[in-house]
């Protein structure tokens, strides 16, 4: 089998792979289409128990994970996600519609204790979006895109 970096004569970089938890069909797609134009891999589930499934086998860089998902909620996905071995070091940030931090203080607490390494509100526009994103494959943790 000829591998493209064969054929180009160097490897590409590696894309982050990014695991999208979201159960309303079009903040998944609007998220999808801006991180697979920027590049990234995106895998997607629409339900806790598949999204914690899916980051054990394919162990993303990157979960964006809802909070208000039916079944298990998005606080206990990200619990069982950080009490494991296995997936405790995937960055794991809070996919709300909400700038927690500054529109509800409280919020913000209970996804910053329930493991959240920060937040990407689902309103931001392309561009801040995509910054927040890049600056959590950085490793910066904490609130979201201004």
């Amino acid at each position: 089998m000829t591998r493209l970096c064969d054929v180009v004569g160097f490897m590409l970089p590696h894309m982050p792979r990014i695991l999208i938890i979201e159960d309303n069909p079009w903040n998944m797609q609007i998220a999808q289409l801006l991180l697979q134009r920027a590049g990234h891999e995106v895998l997607q589930a629409s339900d806790a128990s598949q999204g914690v499934a899916l980051a054990h086998s394919a162990l993303p860089q990157l979960i964006l994970m809802d909070l208000n998902l039916p079944g298990m909620d998005g606080f206990a996905a990200t619990r069982l996600l950080k009490q494991n071995d296995a997936t405790r070091m995937i960055k794991i940030y809070a996919y709300t519609p909400l700038y927690c931090e500054l529109d509800d203080p409280e919020q913000y607490v209970k996804i910053r204790t329930a493991g959240c390494d920060g937040l990407i509100p689902k309103n931001a526009n392309q561009a801040d979006f995509l910054a927040a994103v890049a600056q959590a494959l950085e490793g910066e943790t904490g609130g979201a895109a201004s």
